[in-house]
């Protein structure tokens, strides 16, 4: 009998829970429904404002160091400059020229303009805050713009104030003020004084013209008078009514030169600038960078062995002649490149500078043919091995055009019992030299002239030159000969088809030696289709079963090459 009610109440507690989860599911299931009819297409102005947000976050470490860290010290040119980059890259190089214009000891790992920048930085944060940062105060722009005063007349209080006879004499009470006093500021002038003045009694005092501006009874009749003013020499109403931008209770008596309105207001105007940058000798490098490389140059570096330590770097630049401006005179056109370059370590230390001059003349009637080619300069710097920066500065002189380009130069280390090659050089030119004339001049390595062909491209009618060096193959112990082979392979690219292909014994090469052997070959082009190829180089030296693969790429015209002279 007690059973039949339990079995009735069970159906009941398991439909319960089954219509509970069908309405949570039906309820569940309309709520997308519903958001989707209420969701609203974001507006023009919405997308734009969403847009700008974003790129206020990813500017963000950029636009403090612009409006904050150097606001007062970048100059208007860079400022123009910072604004035209647009890339991350960019500005992190812009930084890095504008610390390095300012340092005064580039040859230092340090650089102490930086260091004593964002200590100022600091000083006006801790002293001047106010409400706002240190550095936002006007004291604090005057600290961090020329450094601490050689002179500093402080009232933090204000009070009972005794005026020098130049302000009018007397005694008066004054809201807290200070005086500054710099000997000497560099294109403003000397016995340089600052006021600044705390009329708000709140601690943020600001720089003034009017020297008057401290007396805090200047509006209060009969109070505060000059020497003049007691004297019945003058009357306090009438500082009001003078014209020179200040209410000194001077009368008629002329203020000193220092402190004539027009004086005053050119000080004032250039304590607002940008201090001038000292140090003009890294000034054309920023300068060209400004300019975003108006006059196009081509570059590149070769290496070339000289000792296990020393190591010869050829830099060679060539610039289009239809680029440099050519000035006429006397039936000669003549262009002029003037040419800085320097070379430090990646912690910015000078490891060598060197400055030329290239000159391209031609008679003034054949200058739109001589106009058709290029004019290429090189310089061979011996570096130890490691990796370095430089920085080649061009300026057309005719033109005013220039150009800054930095490149990363990785001299390679070629250890004594390892098989190793020097940079393969595509020529358009290879020929001994007279004998007063080795290893001497440009393009000249050893007892032959070599001059790179930098675009890499040459016309079917011409010859490519191919010259590399292969270091330290292990000598045969009878001989003291290399024991190798040097297989060459042309591939034409894109299709893999093999057009060249030839192997030398090293040991049959002329001056070939264990520790050095100097490929010197001409290839010609004229069964070559124009297209793009690939010169592939295996050297092998049997002896100690090294291995070396070099590859190098060149381009095969139809029509004609620019010639490239010096």
């Amino acid at each position: 009998m007690t059973v039949k009610p339990l079995l009735l109440i069970c159906p009941v507690l398991l439909l319960w829970p089954a219509d509970s989860g069908l309405a949570a599911e039906k309820k569940k299931a309309a709520e997308p429904a519903q958001r989707e009819t209420v969701a609203k297409p974001m507006s023009e102005r919405e997308r734009r404002r969403r847009e700008e947000k974003l790129r206020k976050e990813l500017e963000g470490p950029y636009r403090k160091w612009l409006n904050e860290d150097v606001t007062y010290i970048i100059t208007d040119e860079e400022r123009q400059a910072w604004k035209r980059l647009s890339t991350d890259e960019e500005r992190e190089q812009f930084i890095e020229q504008f610390w390095l214009r300012r340092d005064p000891s580039p040859d230092s790992a340090e650089n102490e303009y930086k260091e004593e920048h964002y200590r100022r930085i600091a000083y006006t944060n801790e002293r001047f805050a106010s409400g706002i940062p240190g550095w936002k105060t006007d004291r604090g722009r005057i600290y961090i713009t020329f450094g601490p005063a050689d002179e500093v007349e402080s009232h933090p209080s204000g009070g009972s104030y005794e005026r020098p006879i130049e302000e009018g004499g007397g005694t008066t009470s004054t809201y807290p003020f200070e005086k500054w006093r710099y000997r000497w500021i560099e294109g403003i002038g000397t016995d340089i004084i600052i006021e600044f003045v705390d009329p708000t009694m709140t601690g943020e005092y600001r720089m003034t013209m009017d020297p008057s501006e401290k007396d805090a009874l200047l509006m209060v009749p009969n109070a505060g008078l000059t020497l003049m003013e007691q004297m019945g020499l003058a009357n306090k109403a009438d500082r009001f009514n003078r014209t020179d931008g200040t209410r000194l209770g001077t009368g008629d008596s002329p203020l000193p030169m220092r402190m004539n309105q027009f004086e005053r207001l050119e000080q004032f105007a250039k304590l607002q600038k940008a201090p001038a940058v000292k140090f003009k000798d890294l000034e054309a490098a920023v300068t060209s960078t400004i300019k975003f490389n108006l006059l196009p140059m081509k570059t590149r570096a070769d290496f070339i062995r000289m000792t296990n330590s020393t190591i010869l770097t050829n830099i060679t630049l060539q610039f289009d002649k239809k680029d440099l401006q050519f000035q006429q005179k006397e039936g000669v056109a003549k262009a002029i490149v003037n040419i800085y370059a320097r070379i430090t370590s990646m912690s910015r230390r000078v490891v060598n500078v060197f400055e030329d001059v290239v000159t391209v003349e031609s008679p003034a009637e054949l200058l739109a043919q001589a106009a058709k080619g290029a004019s290429i300069y090189q310089k061979s710097i011996p570096l130890p091995p490691g990796t370095y920066r430089i920085n080649v500065v061009a300026k057309d002189v005719v033109g005013g055009n220039m150009n800054n380009y930095e490149m990363a130069l990785h001299v390679p280390r070629f250890a004594e019992d390892k098989l190793g090659s020097s940079s393969i050089i595509l020529a358009d030119l290879i020929e001994k030299v007279p004998t007063r004339n080795i290893g001497t001049g440009q393009f000249v390595i050893g007892t032959s002239k070599v001059r790179p062909r930098l675009s890499e491209s040459f016309n079917r009618d011409e010859k490519m030159g191919i010259y590399f060096q292969v270091y330290n193959f292990t000598p045969d112990e009878k001989t003291q000969k290399p024991n190798g082979t040097i297989d060459y392979e042309v591939v034409k690219n894109g299709s893999n088809e093999k057009i060249f292909e030839f192997s030398e014994d090293v040991a049959t090469m002329d001056g070939a030696s264990a520790q050095q052997v100097t490929v010197e070959k001409v290839l010609p082009l004229k069964t070559m289709n124009p297209g793009s190829y690939t010169l592939k180089l295996k050297v092998t030296d049997r002896n100690s079963n090294q291995i070396l693969n070099q590859t190098s790429t060149f381009t095969v015209t139809e029509g004609s090459v620019q010639a490239a002279v010096r």
